[in-house]
């Protein structure tokens, strides 16, 4: 079996995979980019705890920064009056754990306190409150995220601000990838994990394929990178596009 096809027959399986706990939420994603950029797997391995196994595509890391909105998000079956909505800026690699893939998450800034701290709390994820603004029209998306910058203690520190500041669009039709392709590896993973003492947290999604299109990004501001410790790149990301996405999330359960 050649290594291609031998990708994409463990991508299906990892699909099926899939744990069968609960998934007790329901959200829909709106007006998201994948920015991808490939990294020295050498320069990031030190900051992916040692129980997970950071992930390469020929030869390269991969470190996504995801900005998206979340809708409609609460538990599953709840009216409209106890459900939420809120931008979201995640920054995250690729990873497995016990041969089974996921994402590992540096960092996720959500433009919510109360949501930052409960989603802090249960899943352990490394959850950041940010004033997040979002605009979109006809023609494009504006997302823009910062965390810091506030005076803080008696001897007045200021942390120093974390930014992302990007526009982006759609420049074609909807696709969905294809198992054994870059596109497919990037977006298709499922899980999280979330190592601690002695233990790793996961949680789970499930939707349908992604319906991604080509896209066009202009990034102002990305101190992201920096601001995880993490290699800044010196190439332009793999940039593509989702406007809507209907999912679920799990309980999320110790391994």
């Amino acid at each position: 079996m050649t290594e291609q096809r031998t990708d994409q027959f463990r991508e299906r399986m990892d699909e099926r995979a899939l744990s069968r706990t609960p998934h007790v939420a329901s959200m829909t994603w709106r007006h998201g980019l994948f920015a991808h950029w490939p990294v020295d797997p050498d320069a990031v391995r030190p900051h992916v705890p040692g129980r997970l196994t950071l992930e390469t595509r020929d030869g390269r890391a991969w470190i996504g920064v995801v900005p998206f909105v979340l809708t409609n998000a609460g538990i599953r079956g709840s009216p409209s009056a106890f459900r939420a909505a809120f931008p979201e800026l995640n920054v995250r690699t690729y990873v497995r754990y016990r041969g089974d893939p996921g994402l590992f998450f540096f960092s996720v800034d959500v433009a919510s306190p109360l949501i930052a701290s409960l989603v802090g709390r249960s899943t352990r994820l490394p959850v950041h409150s940010a004033r997040i603004r979002v605009g979109s029209d006809e023609t494009q998306v504006a997302f823009s995220s910062t965390r810091g910058g506030n005076v803080r203690g008696a001897g007045g520190h200021v942390d120093a601000p974390v930014r992302f500041s990007a526009t982006y669009r759609p420049t074609g039709g909807v696709f969905r990838p294809e198992p054994g392709t870059l596109e497919y590896w990037l977006t298709e993973r499922r899980r999280f994990y979330a190592p601690g003492d002695g233990t790793v947290l996961t949680g789970e999604i499930a939707h349908d394929p992604w319906p991604l299109q080509p896209a066009d990004a202009t990034i102002y501001e990305n101190t992201m990178f920096e601001a995880n410790g993490l290699p800044v790149p010196a190439d332009e990301p793999i940039v593509h596009y989702c406007d809507e996405l209907a999912m679920t999330g799990s309980i999320p359960r110790w391994l």
